[in-house]
């Protein structure tokens, strides 16, 4: 069972979104940074909301975000958007 993109509902691999995020090569530039660096020269995808590498002003491929890896980054990512928004 897969999660499909922006939902937490399972489905089926015939159902499920391709891992690959379609926000891959789009325009973008770093987000803005906390104090501590966070999210250390990344961009925000708009089509996953994952912070991605930015190589000669577009998103890197990757594959599209399905949560955080560590309590750590959740709360990274938390500060992140409570202090520049969506």
């Amino acid at each position: 069972m897969h999660h499909r993109t922006g939902g937490r509902l399972l489905w089926s691999d015939l159902q499920a979104d391709p891992p690959e995020c379609a926000g891959a090569g789009a325009p973008a530039e770093p987000a803005p940074e906390l104090p501590d660096g966070f999210p250390a020269g990344r961009a925000l995808c708009s089509v996953c909301w994952a912070f991605v590498d930015v190589v000669n002003g577009a998103l890197t491929p990757h594959d599209s975000w399905r949560g955080d890896d560590s309590r750590a980054e959740a709360d990274r990512r938390r500060e992140w958007f409570n202090t520049f928004g969506w």
